[in-house]
């Protein structure tokens, strides 16, 4: 699935500086920073370059989350179209909040950082939300947490694949 919305990313906004394309899929949540390392690999930027670009993008949405997205969904409840998608949203993400609430910062931090379906700084941010978790104890491991998520792709995009060339 992640392969088939970068491609769909990289062709709708074909013409777009690659850099961009990056910075955009970056801020996309389900694809987020780690789609944005994979696109920035495929696309041929350096890493030292995709990683401020990716890091940026996938930290702007984290603010608003976290200062709207209550307000969001207390307004999408109230009408009948939202209502469900909101509800199964919200179940969804508490779901995988058992750790967050056991182990807190750290389990934060391994759940935005640790790169497998579902996980990234969107859904830490919205499950600290859903938790009552003050943004300024939410950041700091979701940020950490990016930057663990930011080391295990690079390692994925770019070290592998140079390692597999070398041999």
């Amino acid at each position: 699935m992640t392969d088939t919305l970068i491609n769909f990313f990289t062709e709708t906004l074909d013409g777009l500086p690659k850099e961009l394309i990056v910075f955009v899929i970056s801020m996309v949540p389900i694809l987020e920073l780690r789609g944005g390392i994979v696109a920035a690999s495929l696309l041929g930027i350096n890493i030292a370059k995709a990683i401020p670009i990716c890091i940026i993008g996938n930290i702007i949405p984290i603010p608003f989350i976290m200062m709207f997205i209550r307000p969001i969904f207390d307004w999408m409840k109230k009408r009948k179209a939202f209502k469900g998608i909101v509800e199964r949203l919200e179940k969804k993400s508490l779901e995988k909040s058992d750790k967050i609430q056991k182990y807190e910062f750290v389990g934060l931090l391994l759940f935005v950082g640790i790169p497998l379906p579902g996980t990234g700084a969107w859904t830490g941010s919205l499950i600290a939300v859903l938790l009552d978790i003050k943004p300024k104890k939410a950041v700091p491991p979701i940020f950490l947490g990016l930057l663990l998520a930011t080391a295990i792709m690079c390692i994925v995009s770019y070290f592998i694949p140079w390692l597999v060339k070398q041999l």
